[in-house]
């Protein structure tokens, strides 16, 4: 599945969000997308099973916090959710190549 396939796929609940503009939300969801099939595929492996839990939750809170600094009232508070978006997606990068 390629980013348009996937875009055209997603509800209009979703859509229909003043999130939906963003494009790192956006990003975000169609990571967590793609990488559900790569963490199935570690599952299948006892040696990796921790592995794709993290790499799962580390790709979904990239969204999530996305998510949740758009409703933040200041700056500095959105920064720190920023921040906590950045770490993830370094960690999502990690797991993924180890």
């Amino acid at each position: 599945m390629n980013y348009e396939e996937w875009e055209d796929s997603v509800s209009a609940e979703i859509t229909n969000d003043s999130l939906w503009k963003i494009e790192a939300y956006r990003l975000g969801l169609f990571a967590a997308a793609v990488g559900w099939h790569d963490a199935t595929k570690l599952m299948q492996d006892k040696r990796t099973l921790g592995l794709s839990d993290q790499f799962y939750r580390s790709l979904g809170s990239l969204s999530a916090n996305l998510a949740e600094s758009y409703s933040r009232g200041t700056g500095r508070d959105r920064a720190r959710f920023y921040e906590y978006v950045l770490g993830s997606a370094r960690e999502s990068r990690e797991r993924a190549g180890a």
